[in-house]
């Protein structure tokens, strides 16, 4: 990586930069995800710039001081402290000069302002990199100048620049003659042995705020005469508004109005159909009122009735429905490799096996809320959503209006896991304001949040190995899901490529529950039954299960199948480095362990859990955990991100289960939906291979393994396979036997 030169999309069309800024000063504009338009501009007078109207530059004052205005969502995946940290690393600058401030949503300038998919840092990696090192090239050209000399001849270090002879110019000195230069057409990029901030630890750039309880989240967002709204939604999915009573909440007090909303929505709908799979197209009544306590206490005497619209489905009716889809021939391959059939056919043995998962919800720390204020000539919205310009442009399309007149601010997000993608509470809330045309926000309650969300879909898999004389010869995976539009099945994944006889199926029910993205979505519970299947298959096999998956690995190696996305020697590197910091077949007797591997959202991930038995029951202790995501932005970070994604994967592996009954769901809150605990967390050990490749995925990659792990680590516990999540419900399968236990 060392002395790279950027490609011209990099030089003049990814930058921007000022002349005239008020007080002084150097403004550049960057290019977050290769985003930035070749015709933007960059305000021209910094006089009247806040953090409303100014967003994705960075300013260099006078003193020397930097200023990053991040576009991107921040749901708690550190990427407002990290991508700053690629930026001053290359502009060379002291971490503790930097100041970092979220940007708001900018269509006309940038494009994919998301939150999703770990993809923040793939993504943003050259672009960044570029950015601060353009900036910084400028600033020693402008020294060079004053000095007559050479700018290859100046060298950089925490914001000050050096010439031959051992001068020095903080850049603040030379900041205003920079901003008179050209961008120069090429950079060199700093040797990775050469970075002093990537690769070291560096808190949360707001942990202060949020420690202290400053206002930085959507629930913390208020302005002079904001009013509250608290939304009655249909009690259950296929149910419509038929009539309703508000007079007990008119008459409460704090309570100012008392309306319904639906017709926008509809409209939209209609123009749209694919926004119903999100977005409920009934009449809602909404409570009005001044402040949130009193209009959800308004909203409990709303006397409301509920016609069936559409079919009320329950979990019973949906275990069925998709059993007789993978019984059945209606698939969509995704993948097929060689001839399973005459595979199957000729094999000597064959092992299949069905998973199951039921729906999950998301249940973000910070429950859903936004904030809209409309008028005839503005629409503002503020809030935490993960897909800004999506949620802005259904906006102006719902309400009429041009996308220009759309102003959406981003607060910081109190979790967002997939939940936030779809920004239904934004199509409502904008809804509200249209017709009260007040300013106001929108509030769920943990019930509400529970109750009419979009879930995680219920899938169920089954795979089906062959194996001849004493190698795998033929591997199909099925997949039958509630709304999976091909949703939950990575076809170029491990095992593909591996086997000569391979293929992919999916097949789906269309079910009027919402349902989407959840963490580590395509992946979350796939990997729990490969991984589990692979353990089995093993035993059968009478192989070592993780020789088995070496094994695999080395016939993949050297293709020329461009569809294979994982690397077989990155996979091999965290399978190795896993067996060697767990202790893998070294730990003493009564420790059990469970192997996987794994590989998601463009990292390799490796986990050994390890389990004793407490009370005649397998309890996790630890999970060795190693992730290939390429160059470790901020260790510290990457840690906690790590830790959280092995931790909320096996808590709902453990635990997790949302079922329905008649289109409501079981649960609407956490008396009677089970996360895992404090306690019953167990201690994760987490590796990063050390590398010079370009950074990947991590805010989801350590969760999909972490179920895998802890079911094998249980087989090997007690004797016993579970295919069916979340495990607590099969306790006679987490029981050791008695026998064992005396022996």
């Amino acid at each position: 990586m060392a002395n790279q030169k950027p490609s011209l999309q990099f030089s003049r069309r990814a930058f921007m930069r000022t002349s005239s800024l008020a007080g002084g000063g150097l403004l550049i504009g960057f290019n977050l995800f290769q985003a930035c338009k070749p015709e933007a501009k960059a305000p021209m007078n910094l006089a009247a710039l806040d953090y409303s109207n100014f967003n994705a530059f960075i300013k260099i004052a006078e003193n020397g001081a930097i200023t990053i205005f991040s576009p991107n969502p921040e749901i708690g995946q550190g990427v407002k402290t990290s991508m700053p940290m690629i930026i001053a690393e290359e502009l060379d600058v002291a971490w503790d000069m930097v100041h970092v401030e979220q940007g708001i949503l900018d269509t006309e300038n940038y494009t994919r302002q998301v939150a999703g998919g770990s993809q923040s840092i793939r993504l943003g990696w050259e672009p960044l990199r570029q950015t601060g090192a353009t900036a910084r090239q400028m600033l020693v050209n402008a020294a060079a100048a004053r000095w007559g000399v050479e700018p290859s001849e100046c060298t950089t270090s925490e914001g000050v620049i050096t010439s031959p002879s051992g001068e020095t110019l903080g850049y603040g000195d030379v900041v205003n003659e920079a901003a008179q230069l050209e961008v120069p057409e090429e950079v060199t990029l700093k040797d990775v042995k050469d970075f002093t901030i990537i690769g070291t630890d560096a808190s949360n750039v707001d942990i202060d705020e949020i420690i202290t309880g400053k206002p930085l989240f959507g629930l913390d967002y208020k302005v002079d005469g904001m009013v509250y709204a608290a939304v009655v939604r249909p009690p259950a999915f296929g149910l419509k508004l038929s009539s309703f009573n508000a007079d007990k909440a008119k008459a409460m007090p704090g309570v100012l109005d008392v309306i319904t909303i639906g017709e926008k929505a509809r409209k939209l709908i209609g123009e749209n159909p694919g926004i119903a799979a999100i977005l409920n197209g009934t009449d809602k009544v909404v409570v009005i009122a001044e402040t949130t306590w009193q209009a959800m206490k308004a909203k409990e005497t709303i006397e409301a009735d509920w016609a069936e619209d559409t079919k009320l489905e329950s979990t019973e009716e949906h275990d069925k429905i998709l059993s007789d889809l993978l019984d059945g021939n209606k698939f969509n391959t995704m993948r097929s490799d060689g001839n399973i059939k005459k595979a199957f056919a000729e094999a000597d043995e064959i092992l299949e096996r069905t998973y199951e998962s039921p729906f999950l919800p998301h249940n973000t720390m910070e429950p859903m809320n936004f904030f809209a204020d409309i008028s005839d000539t503005k629409v503002h919205l503020v809030g935490p959503v993960q897909t800004p310009e999506w949620k802005a442009g259904a906006v102006a399309q719902m309400l009429g209006r041009e996308p220009s007149e759309i102003l959406l601010e981003m607060t910081r997000q109190g979790g967002g896991f997939g939940r936030r993608l779809y920004g239904d509470f934004v199509l409502e809330v904008a809804e509200i304001a249209d017709a009260i045309r007040k300013p106001v926000k929108v509030v769920y309650t943990r019930d509400d949040d529970m109750a009419d969300g979009i879930y995680r879909m219920a899938i169920k898999y089954r795979i089906k190995a062959g194996v001849k004389d004493g190698k795998l010869t033929a591997y199909h995976l099925k997949e039958a899901a509630v709304n999976s539009n091909m949703y939950g099945l990575i076809p170029n994944f491990f095992p593909a490529g591996a086997i000569e006889n391979y293929q992919v199926d999916v097949a789906k029910y269309d079910s009027n529950i919402t349902t989407g993205a959840w963490r580590a979505p395509y992946t979350n519970f796939l990997a729990y039954a490969e991984q589990s299947f692979f353990d089995e298959l093993a035993e059968m096999m009478e192989v070592d299960r993780v020789k088995l998956r070496l094994d695999l690995l080395q016939k993949v190696k050297g293709t020329t199948d461009d569809r294979i996305q994982y690397s077989p020697e990155r996979m091999e590197k965290v399978i190795n480095t896993a067996v060697e910091k767990s202790g893998w077949g070294k730990q003493p007797e009564g420790v059990y362990q469970g192997f996987v591997n794994y590989y998601c959202h463009n990292s390799h991930v490796a986990e050994v859990a390890d389990v004793v038995i407490e009370n005649g029951t397998p309890v996790v202790k630890k999970v060795t955990c190693v992730v290939d995501c390429g160059i470790v932005i901020n260790p510290l970070g990457a840690k906690n991100q790590a830790e959280g994604g092995v931790i909320d994967g096996i808590g709902h592996a453990m635990y997790g289960e949302l079922a329905f009954e008649n289109g409501r769901p079981t649960a609407t809150n956490f008396n009677n939906y089970r996360l895992i605990r404090m306690m019953e967390a167990p201690d994760v050990e987490v590796h990063f291979i050390k590398n010079d490749f370009a950074p990947t995925g991590l805010g989801e990659p350590t969760l999909p393994p972490a179920g895998g792990a802890i079911a094998n680590a249980f087989k090997a516990a007690t004797g016993n396979r579970i295919y069916k999540q979340p495990f607590s419900k099969f306790p006679e399968l987490l029981k050791v036997p008695e026998k064992e236990i005396l022996g």
